[in-house]
């Protein structure tokens, strides 16, 4: 049975919103759970097969779509947006110089999952407390959720051309966390223009030309994807245009021109550790697998573990400049036990050794 108010729906939403910027929020959204255009669309990516080795995307029927089959009960979904840009290193000067590895500015500092999961249940407590009762579950890129869709419902922002969520006051350098619950909340009106106007740049840039169209990717050629969550070799003819991004892809978010208005995070927690802002890929690529350990506890960098590390620094290292150094560093490797690492570092070294190609 859905809970009921016990005072005016309006106060405790004012109080919500105070609460969720105490404990760092930039700001609350509250939408309904009618998704059904987004459900078309997303059953439409998924047959073009876009989604790569994501099975996972389309393991979970419609409950990413819609939220009262994943959690029963459901009515109202609070979306929050935390804002993680860090004052680190110039993004486009590490971008532009091949030497340096790039790593997505979301993941230099500490893992947000956790960050943003305690803070969302300690809302939920609070929100569970001042209501008097209530079903509450918090998420984080942890269930099948259509977290942008949700937050446009919920009147954070529109879904651009570059499928990122645009926020008109804060550009779209923000992580996304919701909480599905059975409190009948008033919801706020969602966004239901988009304001991207002709512009194209975040198209236009893409390295990889991983946009099949405006608001269409193809995960598959998507570096966040490449880099991230694909498990096996790199396409060769994809991995000249990859440059030195080792870790996910800015490109598109970098070229926005609404991204003038975001914000630097107040976060420590997300500003930059080890100087991974702006490190070179050979100091990197020679780090041993302690070491990686040690300079990745508690970060988004986990994830990837380190033999695909090494797989997309060597990748890096064979779009970079030819070198002594470079070269040195990817002979270390030659002989790795891993064949995806011996398979990409042996690329790397004809790309590093022109004359004999």
């Amino acid at each position: 049975m859905n809970a009921t108010l016990q005072q005016s729906d309006h106060e405790l939403v004012d109080k919500i919103r105070a609460w969720a910027q105490e404990l760092g929020f930039a700001q609350l959204g509250v939408s309904d759970v009618e998704l059904a255009a987004h459900e078309d669309y997303l059953q439409r990516w998924l047959a073009e097969g876009y989604q790569g080795d994501m099975a996972w995307m389309g393991t979970h029927g419609t409950k990413r779509s819609r939220p009262e089959e994943l959690v029963p009960g459901t009515i109202r979904v609070l979306t929050l947006r935390m804002d993680y840009l860090p004052d680190g290193a110039d993004p486009v000067r590490i971008l532009e110089d091949p030497n340096q590895a790039y790593i997505a500015r979301y993941t230099l500092g500490r893992d947000y999952h956790k960050l943003l999961r305690k803070r969302l249940a300690r809302l939920a407590k609070r929100i569970e407390q001042e209501a008097g009762g209530g079903q509450y579950r918090a998420f984080v890129d942890s269930a099948p959720v259509l977290e942008r869709a949700l937050a446009e419902r919920g009147g954070l922002g529109w879904i651009a051309k570059n499928t990122m969520l645009i926020n008109a006051d804060a550009g779209s350098w923000f992580f996304l966390g919701e909480i599905y619950t059975d409190l009948p909340l008033p919801a706020d009106p969602p966004q239901d223009s988009k304001h991207c106007g002709t512009c194209t740049a975040c198209l236009d840039i893409c390295p990889t030309q991983a946009f099949v169209g405006p608001y269409k990717l193809d995960a598959r050629r998507c570096i966040s994807y490449l880099t991230i969550e694909h498990k096996g070799s790199i396409d060769p003819e994809l991995r000249p245009l990859m440059g030195n991004r080792i870790f996910g892809c800015d490109d598109c978010q970098l070229v926005c021109p609404w991204n003038k208005f975001a914000r630097v995070t107040d976060e420590q927690d997300f500003q930059p550790r080890h100087g991974l802002d702006d490190t070179g890929l050979v100091s990197l690529f020679l780090w041993d697998e302690t070491t990686w350990e040690q300079r990745t506890e508690g970060s988004a960098l986990r994830r990837i573990g380190f033999e695909r590390w090494l797989r997309n620094l060597a990748v890096a290292l064979g779009n970079a400049p030819p070198s002594e150094a470079a070269r040195r560093a990817l002979e270390q490797r030659r002989d790795h036990p891993s064949e995806l690492v011996r398979e990409h570092v042996a690329w790397a070294l004809a790309r590093q050794h022109p004359s004999t190609r």
